[in-house]
């Protein structure tokens, strides 16, 4: 598959991979944010600080992102599929 730039597409089977780095990468890319912004108020070496903060919190969220599978089962288990 292309998308519309004519670049290739991932094959389906990397989306199970792809999900939780794209959603860990955005997710705490924000919550790192405010949460050092909370902590430290403004400052001029805040975009430093929450840089290494993001890092190190995507190095934990990631690989906690795998356990999706889990998650999902779990989910299963306590609610009703979705009808349509």
């Amino acid at each position: 598959m292309t998308i519309g730039t004519g670049r290739k597409k991932l094959p389906a089977r990397y989306a199970a991979i792809v999900s939780p780095l794209v959603l860990s990468l955005l997710m705490t890319l924000i919550v790192s944010f405010i949460s050092t912004l909370k902590s430290l108020g403004p400052q001029p070496n805040l975009p430093a600080i929450w840089l290494a903060a993001w890092g190190l919190s995507w190095l934990v969220a990631f690989p906690t992102l795998l356990v999706l599978p889990v998650v999902r089962r779990i989910v299963g288990w306590l609610c009703e599929p979705a009808t349509r």
